[in-house]
């Protein structure tokens, strides 16, 4: 019987729950606020960690990807004593910007369902 989850996928999401509790309680940056880890990718070989953002303001994410890597060793550091394993990843931050497309997406949906609305009642009337 196949394994559900492999063991990248596992450690993955355990470093995702992890290190959202570490930036929330012990990132001290003014920079990194209103943070959410929205996924991340290990490789197999559970020596790199990719870790997927969103942030709530849209605004100023440059300087938060670059204090969140800039606190990657401090993470990393704080991360090893949470996690049960002899392998910890080295951590690289990345601006997840799948939120702001899926709400451009609804926009234009809305809009052309708007448009096609209006297109209908202007064929009613000329009936």
């Amino acid at each position: 019987m196949p394994k559900e989850f492999s063991r990248s996928q596992r450690m993955a999401e355990q470093v995702r729950r992890e290190l959202s509790q570490l930036i929330r309680d012990e990132v001290k940056d003014p920079r990194v606020n209103w943070v959410s880890v929205t996924s991340v990718k290990c490789s197999k070989d559970l020596a790199h960690a990719v870790v997927y953002f969103s942030q709530l303001e849209k605004d100023g994410v440059d300087e938060t990807t670059q204090a969140l890597n800039r606190a990657a060793g401090f993470l990393r550091r704080l991360l090893s004593s949470r996690i049960r394993s002899r392998i910890v990843p080295s951590i690289k931050f990345v601006h997840d910007n799948s939120l702001e497309r899926g709400a451009d997406m609804d926009a234009l949906i809305a809009r052309a369902r708007a448009s096609d609305s209006d297109a209908d009642d202007s064929d009613a009337e000329q009936e």
